[in-house]
Formats: structure tokens, C-alpha cells, sequence
């Protein structure tokens, strides 16, 4: 009897011990995770995962920055002046083979959700000769899906047209909008509606003119992945679960809610945007998956419009190590 006493009471004590441990846990400070992005409404995952506690319940304090253009989120990136970037995947290209950084995507995201704006006046890709494109930084991205399209209609840079850098979606926006001389410009969602209402129309979306595109996702330094691979992968998990809450349509009004609280836009645009975010092939990916095809067809872009590895694209796998993105779905579940 006494020694079934002794071991209840040494089972009692060992169970609070776990609980003081657990508490312990529950109890410390979450981590910081700087994330980098350029203002769209493609970051409303991010947006309600930091509103919903999503990225809290799991241990992390994300720090939304934005970033006014391509050059300095992947020189931010570089120095270690965030820990996560989501933008243009073809960023991270450019930050391997232009700078020799060592960078890797580990999340896929969506297909751009963006159209080819143009002034009113134009009627199509021909009545762009002589004029200015605008773009954020020339030699990455939505300026190579523009040069691409222009390609396909005869026109040439530098020959035909003119690109001028500009800055991120939201400015190229303002500038497009308040200055006749750029005739032209990429934009995503919800820049393109804004665009719209002030007057420029579309020519197009980007992936009816072009076929499937890897645009945005995100992309860490990789050392920094394979020092710090459990907290990215909660990080991940955390992202998924925050994008399946957007993606419901019950969460409709919450969603819309946060686009006009953190873009500071007009709640018809952000009713618009969201439901633009929810269209297949077009919008969100499903748990931000990483379309292979769709990067092949930017490796494939980059190759023809930057002459990058003698014109054909290298092999996919160099750039992305998706393994963090499994263990996170695979810890998530469904």
C-alpha cells in the first residue's frame, strides 16, 4: 500500500513538473520575425495572421515592413535587415545570379493577379512605339512579363520603347495615373482597380497574355533557413492557416475590413480586390503552392528577355528548396 502511495505521489509531482514546464513555454516571449513585402492586397494572409493571433499561436512576433521598391527589399534581404521576403520570386533569381547571394524560395503565393494598363488613348500594343513604359526595377519581374509582351507584338526596348524605373506597384500606380508621359505599366491587385477607376484600362492579364507565372512568393537567405528551419516552418504554417482563413468566404467582411484598415483603400476597391484573390488562376494559390510550371515559364521569360544563361533556362531546383513548405503542410494537416 505504502509503496503504491509513493508512486501516485511521485506520478503527481512529475505531472506538475510538466505543467510548470509547459506553462514555462506557454509563458516565454514570442519570437521576432521581420517580414518585407511590397504593399497589396496579395499580403492579406499576413494581414490576418498578425490580426487573428495566428502567427502569435505559434510562438512568433511578425513585423510587417513595406518596401517601396525591388532594389531595396533585396538589399534589405542581403544585409539581414528582415528575416522573410514575400514579393516577385524572380527578385530572388536575380539576387543568385546578379549579386551571387545566396537565396532560396521556399513558398509559392499566387500568379501576379496583374494586368497591362495602358492610357486611355492607346488601342493596342502597337500604339505603345515611341513611348515609356513604366517598371520598378528593369531587369526583374513584372517589367520582363511587360517587355515580354511588347516582344510578342513586334516592339522592341530601346528600339521601340522606352522602360523607366519607377518604384513598387502602389507608386508606379500614382505615377502612371498623374504623369500622361508613361503610356504603359504592369499592376497587381488592387493598384490595377484604382488605375482603372482614374482612368487606364487593361489590355490584358498578364496570365492570359503570357501563360502561367511563379510571381509572388516567399524567399529567406539560406543560411539563415538551414540555422533557423523550425521557426520557418511555423512560420509557413502559420502563413497557410492565415491564408485558409482568408480564403473562406465567411471571412469576407473581416478580409475586406483589413485591406481598407492596412492599404488604406476605399471599401468598394477593397471589396473588388478580395474577390478578385479568390479567383482560380488568377488569385491566391491554394496554401501558396509553388507553381513549378509557372516558374519554368519565368526562368524561360528572364532567359529571352535578359540573355541569362545564353538564352536557356537552367534547371528549377537551384533556386527553391521546398522541404520547409512540406514539413510545415505536413505539421498543419488539413
Amino acid at each position: 500500500m505504502l509503496s503504491r502511495v509513493c508512486q501516485q505521489l511521485e506520478n503527481l509531482i512529475c505531472g506538475l513538473g510538466l505543467c510548470l514546464v509547459a506553462g514555462l513555454a506557454g509563458a516565454a516571449e514570442p519570437t521576432p520575425v521581420r517580414v518585407n513585402v511590397f504593399p497589396g492586397a496579395q499580403n492579406l494572409p499576413i494581414f490576418a495572421g498578425v490580426a487573428k493571433g495566428v502567427f502569435e499561436k505559434r510562438g512568433l512576433k511578425v513585423e510587417v515592413q513595406f518596401t517601396p521598391n525591388s532594389d531595396q527589399q533585396r538589399k534589405g534581404l542581403a544585409e539581414g535587415a528582415f528575416e522573410i521576403a514575400h514579393a516577385a520570386v524572380d527578385n530572388a533569381i536575380h539576387m543568385v545570379e546578379a549579386a551571387k547571394q545566396d537565396v532560396v524560395i521556399v513558398m509559392g503565393g499566387d500568379s501576379s493577379m496583374n494586368d497591362f494598363m495602358v492610357q486611355p488613348e492607346i488601342k493596342s500594343i502597337a500604339d505603345l512605339r515611341g513611348r515609356i513604359v513604366a517598371v520598378d526595377a528593369p531587369n526583374t519581374a513584372y517589367a520582363l512579363l511587360a517587355k515580354k509582351i511588347l516582344l510578342k507584338n513586334g516592339l522592341k526596348e530601346g528600339q521601340d520603347y522606352t522602360v523607366e524605373p519607377v518604384g513598387g506597384s502602389a507608386i508606379r500606380m500614382k505615377a502612371v495615373v498623374s504623369d500622361r508621359k508613361y503610356a504603359a505599366v504592369v499592376l497587381n491587385v488592387p493598384w490595377s482597380i484604382i488605375a482603372a477607376q482614374n482612368g487606364l484600362k487593361s489590355l490584358g492579364r498578364t496570365v492570359d497574355l503570357l501563360g502561367p507565372y511563379q510571381a509572388s512568393g516567399a524567399f529567406v537567405m539560406r543560411p539563415w533557413a538551414q540555422a533557423n528551419g523550425p521557426l520557418l516552418e511555423r512560420y509557413l504554417a502559420a502563413y497557410i492557416e492565415a491564408l485558409r482563413w482568408v480564403m473562406d468566404p465567411a471571412n469576407r467582411s473581416e478580409g475586406v475590413t483589413l485591406l481598407v484598415q492596412r492599404l488604406k483603400l476605399a471599401p468598394g476597391v477593397a471589396e473588388q480586390a478580395y474577390d478578385l484573390m479568390r479567383e482560380p488562376k488568377f488569385g491566391l494559390a491554394t496554401d501558396a503552392r509553388f507553381d513549378l510550371e509557372g516558374f519554368k515559364n519565368l526562368l524561360s521569360i528572364r532567359a529571352e528577355m535578359e540573355g541569362q544563361w545564353g538564352g536557356k533556362p537552367p534547371a528549377p531546383e537551384k533556386y527553391f528548396d521546398l522541404s520547409y513548405y512540406q514539413r510545415a503542410t505536413a505539421a498543419l494537416g488539413r
